[in-house]
């Protein structure tokens, strides 16, 4: 809604959709109360995938639903604008990254925390060649989550509709390692565990070594088994010539910044922001808007969006197998289901 407020020069939002009708009229209500305008409400997404007078769709659903609703709004002829992850199979993956170049539309992922200020400028570092040959980098998501986290939701922690915390929770931060390491991907080494939340069928901690084609490596730890409630969020990145540590609640604070005559950076004092969301969704939305006016490529496409994705699920296979995973390869976060902890 922020998004969409801050946003409304350029966006104007039709209609609102959600299973449940309360939702749905509740989130229509605070809309008109903050904008001064009136928007639909619907529970069937047919309603607004058939307007042809809405040219684009945000779907912020259940992990997933993501590819069904996608891939109906891309037939329908809409852009997309879906929340992370994309989808929960490499195939999935594949037909709604086909189907929008096939259309001609946009498909753009959630990856917000590309627009926070501190990880722009250590992507600017990167694209400078300021770290000269980089080595490797560290993702780690140290959070906390209770029962009562899922039960909010049935979908939270099933095999079938979302996965762990790897895919739920830490998908931002390996998306944001893989995009400063290199992006291309040889092989993945994966560790999964459910420590502690036996009412969920996924893990609740995860680890792997990502070895990337240009020689960078890539090591992820995630968790939700922190005491007693989230400890931090960080992306650290090792060069020949630099070091940048970013934390913060959602990686929007610079911690370590060390390069030639540099050992400081102005955005080492950055408030937090309300929650872990932070503020990027704002650009985001921006950027897929001009996007489809300018006919270019949006900041996160499928082919970006996807990369996360796959590298939760080379994990996932990983410790299926029991052995590295090479790229590429086919799986879906299903195939884990009735794996016994």
């Amino acid at each position: 809604m922020e998004a969409l407020l801050e946003n409304s020069d350029v966006i104007e939002l039709v209609m609102v959709c959600d299973l449940i009708e309360d939702k749905a009229m509740n989130f229509a209500r605070k809309f008109e109360e903050r904008s001064g305008r009136r928007i639909e409400i619907t529970t069937s997404a047919s309603d607004v995938f058939r307007r042809e007078d809405i040219d684009a769709v945000v779907i912020a659903t259940d992990s997933g639903s993501h590819y069904e609703l996608t891939v109906q709004a891309l037939e329908s002829g809409k852009h997309v604008l879906v929340e992370k992850p994309m989808a929960l199979s490499t195939k999935h993956m594949d037909r709604m990254i086909s189907l929008a170049r096939r259309k001609g539309l946009k498909l753009a992922v959630a990856f917000q925390n590309r627009f926070n200020p501190p990880v722009q400028e250590l992507r600017r570092k990167v694209e400078e060649g300021a770290f000269g040959r980089i080595f490797y980098g560290v993702a780690s998501v140290r959070w906390s989550r209770d029962e009562d986290y899922y039960k909010q939701a049935d979908w939270r922690g099933t095999w079938r509709r979302d996965g762990g915390v790897l895919m739920n929770q830490a998908t931002h931060s390996i998306d944001l390692l893989q995009w400063m390491l290199g992006g291309e991907i040889e092989e993945v080494i994966g560790r999964i565990e459910n420590f502690n939340h036996p009412y969920i069928e996924a893990e609740d901690f995860g680890s792997a070594i990502v070895k990337f084609k240009n020689g960078a490596v890539g090591i992820v730890e995630a968790t939700s088994v922190v005491y007693p409630r989230n400890l931090e969020e960080t992306l650290s990145v090792f060069g020949e010539k630099g070091t940048v540590k970013l934390g913060g609640l959602a990686v929007n604070r610079i911690e370590i910044w060390r390069f030639e005559n540099e050992e400081s950076h102005p955005m080492m004092d950055l408030p937090d922001p309300d929650t872990v969301y932070g503020y990027g969704h704002i650009p985001l939305y921006r950027d897929f808007h001009e996007a489809i006016e300018k006919d270019r490529e949006p900041a996160v496409p499928g082919e970006e969006g996807r990369k996360a994705v796959d590298i939760v699920l080379a994990i996932y296979k990983s410790h299926l197998d029991g052995k590295p995973v090479k790229f590429p390869f086919e799986f879906a976060a299903w195939e884990m289901e009735g794996r016994v902890w």
